[in-house]
């Protein structure tokens, strides 16, 4: 069956791109128009983790995500490599088109769509909307021009005319990003907002899978599936706007990773991909299993847009599992991840479990919507997942009396549905929370990094130490079941921003020195490409830039982003 969601309306908002600093209130007031308006409401629909009624939508949480800050400054033109020819009026020795070359392929494109003028856009504010970012402090440019394609034929029609151009193309849909992967390119291009592309096709519930366009949430696609009364979910969580293709090309994931694993499992099934040559090209069967090949479906997971332009997905389904929330609070990090370590060991049903830090918990009682005043202490917050009410109370008894073991105190169990969306209400409001203890028009800066879970106590203290020690106050988050945390950096002018910037550069360092990666979920773009070297070394870059190459010639498909630049230039980076 075809289930079409609700429409994308596109705005064009008069928007100030100055990087002033801005109040808290701001920040939200702006968010809140702009990803309303620009979504219709993407992001008014649920909390992030949610499976059930039992965490429904809140319109303030539903912005958390999107409203993260995060990155490290630093934007580089990609390198020229050798090109086949092509019919531009530039040099052969050029890697893009010439702006003229760009006015023709605008033209090209008004004719090519001239059926609906709604497609194609030129107005300025648009193009300024689409080319930067309210989550991130990257560089960015406009684009040159903003297409909105319907269906894969539309997508095929734009590549041809990039191609034949020399004209970067770079995709667009939820606008959660945090690591600037939908800012224009200096040169200009096309950006395709792949918003409109937003339907569900089929949904089988007997297989377990679900079909739909990059522009569909996953928080809609729940939706739609409780509204019809099938017990599954799509149980990857990121940014309440986050939309499948997004997920799939940022190889993404959220609180229930340490039950359900990331984008870079077994969660997109297939994909249908146009390739930069304009060939289409769908990567495997329906089949829950195959051992046909390579995997090309995981080829474009985490590739970031810079192979394919991903217009229809089949994805996987899980089924629908009664859950509650249990609190308590350690001494120290130590205390709590050992905590942790000894309930994942048991087996016990966890599905989401979230390390909130001390100056975090802080936090929670200035911002004031907590419905109690919690001690001011690292905290964890459990959501436990059974197949009946009785097999929660069991796993909920092993975890207190684990947790106990190792110095919690203070545990609570949520007496019923209610109680438990209140507890975990107080997760989900990080963003608000985090900016409640900095100083009146303060900015946040947020980022992620992930370690083996063993490593986790030992990354959070030497941080903390650290932001202690250029008296910068962060709060901590951390998704403490796989070792992934983040911090929200608060700072109040540019000095203090390019003293955030550093802890941030040291803060990956750190991570990739003890085994773990510079991004546990936000994707590279391109904030994190400047680690790549020293965390996957020379030899698996290359590997990955020799595939680049093979697939795209021409480097057109979001340039700039994912590869580090081959002079090493984006590397010399502060410690």
């Amino acid at each position: 069956m075809v289930v079409p969601l609700s429409g994308t309306l596109r705005a064009h908002l008069s928007l100030s791109r100055s990087r002033i600093p801005f109040s808290s209130s701001a920040l939200f007031h702006r968010h809140a128009i702009t990803r309303q308006v620009r979504i219709n409401a993407r992001c008014m629909s649920t909390t992030g983790s949610s499976q059930s009624s039992l965490f429904t939508s809140r319109t303030v949480l539903s912005l958390l995500g999107a409203s993260l800050v995060s990155g490290i400054v630093g934007y580089h033109a990609a390198q020229s490599s050798t090109l086949s020819s092509a019919p531009i009026t530039s040099s052969s020795t050029s890697k893009f088109g010439t702006p003229e070359d760009f006015d023709k392929a605008i033209e090209d494109l008004k004719q090519t769509f001239h059926n609906d003028s709604d497609i194609v856009s030129t107005d300025a504010e648009d193009l300024k909307l689409h080319g930067f970012s309210e989550n991130d402090y990257h560089p960015g440019t406009p684009h040159t021009v903003v297409v909105y394609p319907r269906s894969t034929e539309d997508v095929v029609k734009v590549v041809k005319v990039a191609t034949k151009y020399r004209m970067p193309i770079i995709a667009y849909s939820g606008a959660t990003s945090l690591e600037g992967h939908f800012r224009g390119h200096p040169t200009g291009g096309i950006c395709l907002d792949m918003s409109g592309m937003n339907k569900i096709i089929e949904i089988h519930e007997a297989d377990s899978d679900l079909v739909c366009q990059p522009g569909v949430g996953w928080v809609e696609i729940n939706d739609t599936l409780r509204e019809k009364g099938i017990p599954l979910f799509f149980p990857i969580d990121p940014a309440p706007g986050a939309t499948i293709g997004g997920m799939l090309s940022t190889g993404c994931s959220g609180t229930n990773a340490v039950r359900y694993g990331t984008s870079k499992g077994e969660w997109f099934l297939n994909a249908t991909v146009v390739l930069p040559s304009g060939e289409v090209i769908k990567t495997r069967r329906r089949s829950r299993k195959s051992s046909a090949g390579f995997d090309t479906t995981k080829l474009f997971i985490g590739a970031e847009g810079t192979l394919g332009i991903v217009t229809e997905v089949t994805i996987r389904l899980a089924p629908v599992l009664p859950t509650t929330v249990a609190v308590v609070h350690f001494p120290d990090v130590k205390k709590a991840t050992e905590a942790v370590i000894e309930v994942m060991n048991q087996g016990v049903g966890i599905q989401c479990v979230e390390l909130l830090d001390d100056v975090f918990m802080h936090a929670v009682n200035l911002y004031g919507q907590s419905t109690r005043r919690w001690p001011e202490m690292d905290s964890l917050f459990f959501k436990l997942q059974g197949h009946s009410k009785e097999s929660l109370k069991e796993y909920a008894s092993i975890v207190e009396q684990i947790v106990k073991k190792h110095g919690g105190t203070g545990f609570q169990l949520a007496k019923d549905d209610k109680e438990a969306a209140d507890l975990w209400a107080d997760r989900k409001n990080a963003l608000y929370s985090g900016l409640a203890i900095g100083t009146p028009g303060c900015r946040g800066w947020s980022t992620d990094v992930c370690v083996p879970v063993s490593k986790l106590p030992q990354l959070v203290y030497e941080t903390k130490k650290d932001l202690a020690s250029i008296g910068l106050v962060s709060t901590i988050v951390g998704h403490v079941g796989d070792g992934n945390f983040h911090s929200l950096i608060l700072f109040s002018n540019e000095e203090e921003l390019e003293t955030a910037r550093g802890a941030v550069s040291r803060m990956v360092h750190r991570a990739i020195e003890m085994d773990g990666t510079c991004t546990g979920e936000h994707g590279v773009g391109i904030g994190k490409k400047k680690y790549l070297v020293e965390e996957l070394g020379p030899g698996t870059v290359e590997l990955m830039r020799t595939v680049k190459k093979a697939v795209d010639p021409l480097g057109l498909f979001n340039p700039g982003k994912l590869y580090p630049d081959e002079d090493g230039t984006d590397r010399k980076i502060t410690r």
